[in-house]
Parts: structure tokens; C-alpha cells; sequence
């Protein structure tokens, strides 16, 4: 049975061998993948796909209403009501365009990128790993990977629509696929989601418990700007995660990282 103390060791201490590349890294995963692909698979990482979704609907159907009102008052007349239903459709399908251009993305460019920071992340916990590692996905079952880590996108983000909190927990349930598939690009798309449900069996509150342990640094990051997440907090998590899956798959820690 792991502990936060000495996940969080392992993580610290593997992070500080290899401290430059971890932050490199982590800033990479930080800006591809949270800040873009977050609008579909950041609900159990601290940001709602159902808002980004409901943001990006909303932002388009704006737009539409906004263009409408310029219109009315450069023409001088108003728009009949029955044109009503054909704004709302516009509204909709702009939206969805939006959604399908976010879902692309993520599933062909910045989930690959995902899975190799995570793979970079599982090396350095025992050796000083290169930053060539997050280009891994493309040479290795690119295709799969896509696969995998699109389904997982799109059943958090469903779950996410329905019910938060069932999608807040699914998230953790699919939270090592990434890990997974940078371990095995083989492992097909039925493994990789069984697998990941069976490690997280009985994890997923002790993992939610040990994300709100960094809640401390999460509020020192935000009075320097978000420089000690990049610098610090940020490399620190990434490598305790990737100290959490190493114990959940090989059952015990290593001695000592970077031997």
C-alpha cells in the first residue's frame, strides 16, 4: 500500500535529478494538453469539458447574434422572427464545428504529446530521460494511440455532460492510459481502458486525496503568476503521478532514481 509521503519523494527526487527537461516537459504538457485539449478531457484535471463546450457554443452563437444586431442597424430594418430558427441552427452548428476542430486536435497532435511527456516522465523516475521522448507516439502504433486516447476524451467528456461528478470519477477511473500506452503502444484499446479500471480499483479517492496535497503550492503558484507552477509545482506533480502508476503496475518503488 503506497503512501503520499513517499510517492511524493520518489516524484521530488526524480524531478530534482533531471530538473531542467522535467520543467521543459512539463511546460509542454502544460500548454498543449491542459490548456488545449482540457476543453475535452480536463474534467477530472481541474477543468470542465462541459464548460468548454458550453463556452464555445455560447462564444459562436454570440458572434451570430452580434453580426445580426450590426445588420439590423446598417440596413435599418429587423430581422423577421422566422428567421429565428435558422440563426439558432447556425448558432449550433458553429458550435459543433468548433467541438469537432478541439476533438481533432487533441486526438491526432496533442494526445500523442501526451503520451510521450508521460513517457518521458516514467523514464526519468529512473534515469535522466531526453525531451525526445514526448515525439514517441508518432513512431510507435500512432494510430492506436489516437484511438485510445480520442474514446477516452469522449466518454469522460459525455459522462462529464451528464453528470459531473460520475465524470469527475471517470476521469480518474481512465487517468492512466496515457501511462499505459507509453509503456505498451501495443496494448489495444479494450486493454488499455480494463486495465487502467482495474489499477485504479479502490485508487481513485486515495489519488483525488493526494491532488489536494499540492493544493498548498497550487495557491503559491497563483501569487507569482504561475511561474512556480512551471518552475516547480507543476514538474513535482507530473513526476509524483508517474511515481503512482509505477507503483500501482510494479508494486514496489525503486531505491533510488536516476541510478
Amino acid at each position: 500500500m503506497w503512501t503520499r509521503k513517499e510517492l511524493k519523494t520518489r516524484g521530488k527526487k526524480a524531478f530534482l535529478f533531471n530538473y531542467w527537461k522535467t520543467v521543459l516537459v512539463s511546460f509542454i504538457l502544460l500548454v498543449l494538453v491542459s490548456g488545449a485539449a482540457g476543453s475535452v478531457s480536463g474534467v477530472g484535471g481541474g477543468r470542465s469539458g462541459k464548460n468548454e463546450i458550453q463556452t464555445s457554443v455560447e462564444s459562436s452563437q454570440s458572434e451570430v447574434d452580434t453580426a445580426l444586431e450590426q445588420a439590423q442597424l446598417s440596413m435599418g430594418f429587423d430581422i423577421p422572427k422566422e428567421a429565428a430558427p435558422i440563426i439558432a441552427v447556425i448558432g449550433g452548428l458553429a458550435g459543433i464545428v468548433i467541438i469537432a476542430v478541439v476533438l481533432a486536435v487533441s486526438a491526432f497532435l496533442i494526445n500523442p504529446i501526451e503520451v510521450g511527456c508521460k513517457r518521458f516522465f516514467l523514464k526519468n523516475l529512473n534515469q535522466k530521460a531526453s525531451v525526445s521522448e514526448i515525439t514517441y507516439a508518432f513512431d510507435n502504433n500512432y494510430l492506436n494511440i489516437v484511438k485510445t486516447t480520442l474514446l477516452r476524451d469522449i466518454y469522460i467528456l459525455l459522462w462529464g455532460l451528464l453528470f459531473i461528478i460520475p465524470g469527475i470519477i471517470k476521469s480518474y477511473e481512465y487517468r492512466l492510459i496515457p501511462y499505459l500506452l507509453a509503456d505498451n503502444p501495443e496494448m489495444t484499446k479494450d486493454e488499455a481502458f480494463a486495465r487502467s479500471k482495474e489499477l485504479m480499483k479502490g485508487q481513485k479517492w486515495r489519488t483525488f486525496v493526494l491532488d489536494l496535497s499540492f493544493i498548498g503550492w497550487d495557491i503559491l503558484s497563483l501569487f507569482t503568476a504561475r511561474i512556480l507552477e512551471m518552475l516547480y509545482v507543476g514538474p513535482y506533480k507530473n513526476m509524483t503521478e508517474a511515481a503512482l502508476y509505477e507503483r500501482l503496475v510494479y508494486g514496489n518503488l525503486s531505491e533510488e532514481a536516476g541510478n
